[in-house]
C-alpha cells in the first residue's frame, strides 16, 4: 500500500511540476506569469477535494476500500493518456483538465487508502502507519519535484508522457498486490454528498469526540503552509536567488526529505511524547527558520539548510494531528471523518494558494513576503494549540480498552 500510494503521489506531482516549469515558455494568457500558473495548477489539484470529498467518504461505506483503491488506480490510465496529449501539442487547456481530473481521482481513492491503514496495522499502529505513509508521500513528491526540475531544462514531450503512463502502471500493479481484511461495511449509516450539509454534519460529530477538529485543523495547516512554500520556493529559487528549475528542484527535494524524515521520527515519537508537546517544538522551528530567511535572505545554501529543517519540523505538527483524528472512536465513520479531512485540509490550500497570488500580485513577486505570511500562519496555530490540551497515544489505548 506503502507503495503503490508512492508512485500515486509521484505521478500526481510530476505532472503539476513539468507544467509549472514547462508551460511557462508556452503560449499563454497575457495575465497568466509563473506566479498565477503556480496558483492555478494548484487551484486544479484542490477544488475537487472541496467538492467531492462527501462522495469519497459516502463510497467507503458502500464499497470495498482496497476495490475502490484499485478502480482508481485503473482510471489513472486515460488522465495521464490526456495529459500526455497536452504536453506533445502544448496546450495549456489540455494539460490543466489533466490536473483536475487527477485532482477528482486523488480525492475520490484518499478516504480509502487512510483508512486501510487502519484494517492493516490495526489501532495500535496507526501513529506508526502515518509517519510511514507520510514518509513515503514526501519521498514520492521529492522524486517527482527532482525529475520534473530537471526534464524542464532538458525537454521532451514524449518521455514525460511515457514516464506518466509507466507511473500510473507500476501503481496499479502494486496497488492489485495489497491483500487486507476490512471492517464490515455500514450501508445503513450512510452520509451525504452535499458539501455543505457534509460540512456541517460532519463537524459536529467531530466535536462529541475530543481533539478530532483540532486535529482535522492541525492537519489543514500544515497542507496550507506547505503548499504556500512549495510554490514560493520555485520564485524563490529561481527569482530572488537567481538559479535555474533544476536548482529549485533540488532545495524543492530537500524540503521533501525533509517532511519524510519529520513524519517518520515523530511517528515513533508519538507513543512517548505528548501531542502538544511535539507540535509546539514543531511549528517553533518552523517560526524561527522562516524568520531567519526573511531577515537575512541568504544564500541557496544556507536558504536549502532551513528550508530542510522547516519541512523536517513541520512533520511533528501533521503526524500528531492525523493521530489524533484517527485514534478517536469513530468506528464506520472514520472513513467520513478523513474525507472531512480531506475537505477542510483542501479549502485551507485553495486559501493558502489564493493568499500566495494576492501576496505576490501586491509585492511583485517577492518571495520573502510570502514566507512573512508562513510565518504569521505558524504564530497563530502555535498559539491555538497552546490553549488547548491534548493526549499521548497511550491515553487514547486506554480509553478505548
Amino acid at each position: 500500500m506503502f507503495s503503490a500510494n508512492f508512485f500515486g503521489i509521484l505521478n500526481d506531482n510530476f505532472m503539476k511540476h513539468c507544467i509549472v516549469f514547462v508551460a511557462v515558455a508556452w503560449s499563454l494568457p497575457a495575465w497568466m506569469t509563473q506566479a498565477q500558473l503556480i496558483a492555478t495548477v494548484a487551484a486544479a489539484l484542490v477544488l475537487p477535494y472541496i467538492f467531492f470529498s462527501p462522495l469519497s467518504g459516502k463510497i467507503t461505506l458502500l464499497y470495498s476500500k482496497h476495490k475502490i483503491f484499485k478502480i482508481c488506480k485503473l482510471l489513472e490510465f486515460p488522465i495521464v493518456i490526456l495529459a500526455g496529449l497536452g504536453f506533445i501539442y502544448e496546450n495549456i487547456t489540455i494539460v490543466l483538465s489533466s490536473v483536475l481530473l487527477m485532482g477528482i481521482q486523488s480525492c475520490m481513492y484518499s478516504p480509502s487508502k487512510y483508512g486501510l491503514i487502519r484494517d492493516i496495522g490495526g489501532v495500535e499502529k496507526i501513529s506508526f502507519g502515518n509517519g510511514m505513509f507520510e514518509t513515503m508521500s514526501f519521498l514520492a513528491i521529492l522524486v517527482g519535484t527532482c525529475l520534473a526540475a530537471w526534464l524542464s531544462d532538458h525537454y521532451n514531450s514524449l518521455i514525460i508522457s511515457l514516464l506518466m503512463l509507466l507511473f500510473a502502471a507500476i501503481a496499479y500493479f502494486l496497488c492489485r498486490s495489497i491483500h487486507v481484511t476490512e471492517e464490515a461495511l455500514d450501508t445503513d449509516n450512510i452520509g451525504t454528498a452535499n458539501p455543505f450539509k457534509f460540512l456541517i454534519t460532519n463537524y459536529h460529530y467531530a466535536s462529541k469526540h475530543p481533539h478530532v477538529n483540532a486535529g482535522v485543523l492541525g492537519v489543514a495547516v500544515f497542507w496550507m503552509i506547505g503548499g504556500i512554500l512549495q510554490s514560493n520556493l520555485i520564485l524563490h529559487c529561481t527569482h530572488t536567488l537567481g538559479h535555474s528549475n533544476t536548482a529549485a528542484g533540488i532545495v524543492m527535494a530537500l524540503a521533501a526529505i525533509g517532511i519524510a524524515s519529520g513524519c517518520t521520527l515523530c511517528g515513533k515519537l508519538c507513543s512517548y511524547y505528548q501531542h502538544k508537546t511535539l507540535i509546539t517544538i514543531g511549528l517553533t522551528v518552523v517560526i524561527l527558520c522562516l524568520s531567519i530567511i526573511v531577515i537575512t535572505n541568504p544564500d541557496i545554501y544556507i536558504c536549502s539548510l532551513l528550508i530542510f529543517l522547516t519541512a523536517a519540523f513541520a512533520g511533528c505538527l501533521e503526524v500528531p494531528c492525523l493521530s489524533m483524528i484517527q485514534q478517536a472512536e469513530t468506528g464506520c465513520k472514520n472513513g467520513d471523518m478523513l474525507a472531512y479531512m480531506n475537505l477542510i485540509s483542501f479549502v485551507f490550500i485553495l486559501i493558502g494558494s489564493g493568499l500566495f497570488s494576492i501576496i505576490n500580485k501586491i509585492s511583485k513577486d517577492n518571495s520573502l513576503m510570502v514566507f512573512v505570511l508562513v510565518i504569521v500562519i505558524a504564530i497563530i496555530t502555535l498559539l491555538y494549540f497552546q490553549m488547548r490540551k491534548t493526549k499521548t497515544t497511550s491515553d487514547f489505548q486506554k480509553e478505548n480498552t
